[in-house]
């Protein structure tokens, strides 16, 4: 059975993603209040909230992904961001390592830990 790994950056544009649907959905519910202010006020707020930190995940990932290098891919031929010592690619999912120490070892993302490198 293959193990399907997903790209980094990917995953955090997923994360920011999902909070804007998260946002959008509490402040949906927050209408199912009206008759209480409070409780709608603290629902659109909390959703707004959300969106912000959107917001600011989408912004975090746009400054960590001009830090990247670009590699490519040599299963699909895709160029892919890699970030951290190894990162799967961004279109066939085949994990990618930059580091000669770590070729033909088991991919663990584990292996982009401080910790980790030292041993």
């Amino acid at each position: 059975m293959a193990l399907k790994y997903t790209n980094k950056i990917n995953k955090i544009r997923t994360f920011a993603l999902s909070l804007v649907f998260v946002g959008i959905l509490v402040m949906y519910v927050g209408i199912f209040f009206r008759e209480s202010y409070i409780v709608m006020t603290i629902a659109m707020l909390l959703g707004f909230l959300f969106i912000i930190g959107s917001t600011v995940v989408y912004f975090w990932i746009g400054m960590l992904s001009t830090k990247t290098v670009q590699v490519v891919c040599p299963n699909c031929g895709g160029a892919t961001k890699m970030l951290g010592r190894v990162d799967a690619c961004m279109h066939c999912s085949e994990p990618l390592t930059m580091d000669k120490s770590l070729e033909g070892k088991e991919f663990d993302e584990n292996y982009n830990r401080k910790s980790i490198i030292k041993k």
